[in-house]
Parts: C-alpha cells; sequence; structure tokens
C-alpha cells in the first residue's frame, strides 16, 4: 500500500492511492485529500504571500478514476492576493471549486494576542477514526492513511468532540504546506462532531471553507468540532483548528442531512 494520499507522473495528472477512497463510495474520494491539492496549485501562484483562505464547493464525487488540478490568478496585489481552482475529471468535467484569499505576511510585531491551551498529542490516546464503517469492502481514509488520538474524556462516540489526527503525506517525495497538511482534517468536522451515527443520519457536507490566521506546526493538528443540525435537513460543522502551541484557524462545513428510513 501507497504511504500517500496521490501519485503523479506528470505533476498534472493525480492518482489516488487507498488512503483517499471515501467511505460511502469505493468509486469516489474523500473530500480532504483532494481539497490538499486544490491549496497546492493556489499558493503556487503566490509563493510570496500566504494562503490564509480557502473556499471549495463540491460539486460532484471525486473520481478515484483519477483527475486534474488547474490553478489561475484572480487578483495579484501587493497586500491582497486572489485565486481559483478547479478540479477536472477525464472528461473535463468541473468536480470541485475553488477560491483563495493570499495575504503579503508583515515584519513580526508585538501584537495582543490570545493565548489558549488546547493540549498537547502526547497527552492523548490512540483511538479509532469517528466514522468506522464503510459502504463497500476496500480500504479508505478512515483506515490506515489516518491515525486519531484523543485527549482524557474524549472518544469517537457522537457530539462536540475535541481530537488529534496524523495524515499519509499528499504526495510521496515532497514537502507538503502547513496549509495543505491541515486540508485532511479540516474536512472531517461532520465527522468528529457529528450528533448521530451514520446508520441513521447522512450528513454530507457540501463545501468547506479552511481559514487560518497561522501556519500550523507539527506532525499531529487538532480539531476541535460541533456539529448544529436543524429540522429541515441543513447544517453547520464547525471546528476550531489548533496544534500544540494553540489555535492555528477554522474549518465550517454546510451539511447536508438527511434520516436513514427503513
Amino acid at each position: 500500500m501507497s504511504d500517500c494520499f496521490f501519485t503523479t507522473n506528470d505533476g498534472q495528472w493525480f492518482q489516488p492511492t487507498e488512503h483517499s477512497r471515501g467511505p460511502w463510495d469505493e468509486h469516489a474520494c474523500h473530500a480532504g485529500p483532494p481539497t490538499g491539492l486544490l491549496a497546492r496549485a493556489v499558493e503556487q501562484l503566490f509563493p510570496e504571500h500566504r494562503l490564509s483562505r480557502l473556499t471549495v464547493n463540491l460539486q460532484r464525487p471525486v473520481p478515484f478514476a483519477g483527475f486534474s488540478v488547474t490553478a489561475n490568478t484572480v487578483r495579484r496585489g501587493r497586500t491582497v492576493c486572489l485565486s481559483e481552482a478547479s478540479l477536472l475529471d477525464q472528461d473535463g468535467r468541473s468536480i470541485i471549486t475553488a477560491a483563495g484569499l493570499h495575504l503579503k505576511p508583515a515584519e513580526p510585531c508585538d501584537f495582543p494576542t490570545h493565548h489558549r491551551d488546547l493540549g498537547k498529542p502526547d497527552d492523548a490516546l490512540p483511538g479509532d477514526f469517528p466514522i468506522r464503517q464503510t459502504l463497500h469492502d476496500k480500504p479508505a481514509f478512515n483506515g490506515n492513511g489516518v491515525s486519531v488520538r484523543y485527549p482524557a474524556g474524549q472518544d469517537s462516540s457522537p457530539g462536540p468532540t475535541r481530537a488529534w489526527m496524523k495524515t499519509v503525506p499528499l504526495l510521496r517525495n515532497e514537502t507538503a504546506s502547513p496549509f495543505q497538511r491541515i486540508c485532511p482534517l479540516a474536512d472531517c468536522g461532520n465527522a468528529f462532531g457529528r450528533n448521530a451515527e451514520p446508520g441513521e443520519v447522512t450528513f454530507m457536507n457540501a463545501d468547506l471553507t479552511l481559514i487560518l490566521h497561522r501556519d500550523p506546526v507539527g506532525e499531529w493538528l487538532g480539531t476541535d468540532s460541533v456539529n448544529y443540525w436543524e429540522p429541515d435537513g441543513i447544517g453547520l460543522a464547525d471546528a476550531l483548528l489548533f496544534d500544540a502551541q494553540g489555535p492555528v484557524g477554522r474549518a465550517v462545513q454546510t451539511l447536508v442531512i438527511r434520516q436513514i428510513h427503513g
């Protein structure tokens, strides 16, 4: 089994490995790792700026058969740059669209700030990924490519949850940026913070907005996730993202919630 989420021979066409497969369809990817490739593409447009926000709209299932990624400049400014990116299937159809906001870092200043201790991964205990079952018999994202740890008093059961997660790299022999590395975790807020098990309710996210106010540090990255599910089937997954030094940003997903009958 490969030790990364994707392989590529030309840097343009990406072939998912078993670590990228989604839990519900053996022919589709979990959206977190492809989001990392979209971040990678837009970051290459503005190397002097830092990607601070990425919003992705999940239009169709990401094909496990492979895909390409394109990125374009929307606006190039001295302080603020805007980008757009698309993930395309083999027929050139748009599967995911993304919009990036890139900010030029300033010289370090001693600004007042708020520090919050959210624990350390070494103090947490190994546990299961919150979604353990799949609707197929193939290896998937929730398998060997993801490791999870839970602080004392936390576990993989439904409800607001704090956890740490470490994943395999996006690509072999390439060091992912901090923004790229946190993308797989950012797309898991609806799973960690779910209010019921997937056998009772489906809670698919239609988008993901990831905002980072600083680069995360370390292999283990954390999420403090809560879900808000409304009776009309629309919801929100809200996750505070952090590392061993404290908060780094936030991930928000808009949810489509449907009760399973029978």
